[in-house]
């Protein structure tokens, strides 16, 4: 593939799927594709929302559309993206469930759901697993959330582990990001936060000094060592920090440990919340 197609693929709605496909062409038997529905997207400009969108009839175009794209017979692991308040999560799951009749899809997961939503597709569709948002510097999942998956048998699988980059200490004072990050609206990423927040990053990267490690290798030890059956996303664009999160794998934290991240942890209040305000109502229906 040239340069100038990838620049382009990377520009084009939905380029992830093809991507994805692209690229696990050769070893499609060896690895479990999760996707999303959920979301209405302008089909004319990437990444551009315009809110939730989660009728039986979209579930089933998303599917269709989202199989073509990978170039595959059936996906793994299907989230809905975001609840939608407008259509009863019994609808929803029942859709996925016909899904999986019709071997087009294997598991059912939610993202950013709430446990009453989470209980009541449970109850239709088993749910596999649950994305939302978990890390040190997020720990809300803790009080109702990670009791109810245990009760119910559904994996965790937490994005931003690593605090939407923060926890890995990169994220100094001064940092600018990009005009499109979408880090510059985040309350928590103003510079008066970040400032009140660092005492976080200092524990972890006091940690790694003791591991030989990195404050993000320590970070996601942390989660890993939370439960057998979380298993974070963190997200990146250089293959040097994907080797180096995986080498997180080999960090053993004692309880020792996690007994002192906790409670050093837990004196140090985070500072601003997680989402703009207009995206909070998207989370946790």
């Amino acid at each position: 593939m040239s340069h100038s197609s990838i620049r382009w693929k990377l520009t084009a709605p939905f380029a992830n799927e093809e991507l994805v496909s692209e690229a696990l062409a050769p070893f499609r038997d060896q690895v479990v594709i999760a996707t999303k529905f959920g979301f209405k997207i302008d089909p004319k400009a990437e990444r551009t929302l315009a809110g939730v969108d989660g009728p039986p009839e979209h579930i089933r175009e998303v599917a269709e559309a989202s199989l073509k794209r990978l170039k595959t017979d059936v996906i793994e692991l299907f989230y809905q993206h975001r609840v939608d308040p407008n259509v009863p999560i019994e609808d929803v799951a029942g859709t996925v469930k016909d899904l999986i009749q019709q071997g087009k899809v294997r598991h059912f997961g939610l993202s950013e759901a709430g446990v009453p939503a989470i209980r009541r597709a449970h109850k239709v569709q088993p749910v596999t697993a649950l994305q939302s948002e978990y890390s040190l510097w997020w720990r809300e999942p803790e009080a109702e959330i990670i009791p109810t998956l245990e009760e119910l048998g559904i994996g965790f699988v937490p994005f931003s582990p690593l605090g939407k980059g923060f926890l890995t200490g990169a994220i100094i004072l001064d940092t600018k990001f990009e005009k499109n990050d979408f880090r510059n609206v985040v309350p928590r990423f103003t510079a008066e936060n970040r400032k009140a927040n660092q005492p976080l990053v200092d524990v972890l990267g006091r940690f790694a000094k003791q591991k030989k490690a990195t404050p993000a290798q320590i970070a996601l030890a942390w989660l890993l060592a939370q439960k057998p059956w979380i298993v974070p996303i963190p997200g990146t664009t250089k293959l040097s920090r994907l080797e180096e999160n995986l080498r997180a794998l080999a960090i053993e934290l004692t309880s020792d440990d996690l007994s002192q991240i906790d409670n050093v942890a837990s004196k140090i209040p985070v500072q601003g919340e997680r989402y703009p305000e207009s995206f909070q109502k998207l989370v946790n229906r």
